[in-house]
């Protein structure tokens, strides 16, 4: 009986080897089909926890095992063909990795996208992401490049599990955004920490603090630059300035884009916005005036997440320098100096 169970066990095990082994060839022969599988993948995803936010906790869930995966890779092999009689190709194990990062930066990017303004600093980083989603599904620069640098692979393979960290935090566990770019820097640290040692293997031992140095040092570099990193969990939805605001319906009363001297100190302005965050998510926003590119004046609000249109709150400022003239803006801000969004107008004589 044990001998017949034994004997089924292995041609299973045979049938799914080799089931695997045909996907990888088909999709290792169209290198195309499967980027165009991996965005697809990652609008879906998108959609679905736009609509179903605990999603989020499987994608979450899958790069952190692909991560424990990385770190463990010949012994997890050497494991199963130990228990189960079958041999795992490295091969195999680096495709699944690839499809876990392809997966995790394009579910990523549509957030990201979304909330990017494009002509801030913080374009750079969106940028990164998408060059890191196209290297993704480039197979000859990934394997002959990427795959075989370890120390360029664990880079960017931490890179996608940051950037993933970013967007689900805060749907998972109603993070604010400053407690979710801590939390996602911690994590990735955390666990490249285990990796040093595969870095380098015959270093000597003295290395491997400098390594671990080196890597708080660009965690507080990235703290540090912080404002270079979109809120991926808000989305500025609207923004409108005005001199009144109905209270009862909760929308501004026109749209001011252009106004003088005159009637701003007499009515002052209304910055009315509408920000989309995750249900439960309660975060700190400012509403910051800047005249002629300086700081005059930052405004603190509260808001909640769950709305679809987004939360609609709104400061009003009547505090004006005497020379108002000249170019103005108010930037949505969370509390870490992350860009939200902004509105500019004039102030003529």
């Amino acid at each position: 009986m044990h001998l017949v169970l034994t004997k089924r066990t292995n041609e299973q095990m045979n049938k799914i080897k080799s089931l695997i082994t045909q996907f990888i060839n088909a999709m290792q022969k169209r290198p195309g089909l499967l980027a165009v599988l991996a965005f697809c993948s990652g609008i879906a995803s998108y959609v679905l926890v736009d609509r179903k936010e605990s999603f989020a906790q499987v994608v979450a869930l899958v790069l952190l095992i692909s991560w424990l995966w990385l770190i463990v890779d010949n012994w997890l092999r050497d494991k199963v063909e130990e228990r189960f009689g079958v041999s795992v190709s490295p091969n195999v194990t680096r495709f699944a990795l690839q499809m876990i990062q392809q997966e995790s930066l394009f579910f990523a990017l549509p957030f990201f996208l979304v909330v990017t303004q494009w002509d801030h600093p913080q374009a750079v980083f969106t940028s990164l992401i998408i060059l890191c989603a196209v290297a993704s599904v480039i197979d000859p620069f990934y394997y002959k490049k990427l795959a075989k640098n370890r120390t360029l692979f664990t880079v960017f393979h931490n890179f996608a599990l940051f950037v993933v960290l970013l967007v689900t935090l805060p749907i998972l566990f109603s993070l604010t955004t400053s407690q979710s770019l801590a939390a996602a820097l911690v994590i990735a640290v955390v666990l490249t920490l285990p990796s040093l040692t595969n870095l380098m293997p015959n270093a000597p031992w003295w290395r491997l603090p400098i390594l671990a140095i080196i890597l708080f040092s660009l965690s507080v570099g990235i703290w540090q630059l912080k404002s270079f990193v979109p809120p991926a969990a808000l989305h500025l939805t609207s923004i409108t300035l005005a001199h009144e605001v109905n209270e009862q319906s909760k929308k501004p009363i026109g749209n001011i884009n252009s106004l003088n001297e005159r009637s701003l100190h007499a009515k002052g302005l209304y910055t009315w916005t509408a920000v989309k965050a995750p249900r439960g998510l309660n975060e700190k926003i400012f509403h910051v005036w800047t005249h002629n590119k300086k700081q005059v004046d930052k405004i603190a609000l509260n808001i909640s997440g769950g709305r679809k249109s987004g939360y609609r709150a709104w400061t009003h400022k009547v505090n004006f320098p005497q020379n108002a003239a000249g170019k103005w803006q108010v930037k949505v801000m969370t509390e870490s100096g992350q860009l939200i969004g902004l509105t500019k107008f004039t102030v003529t004589p």
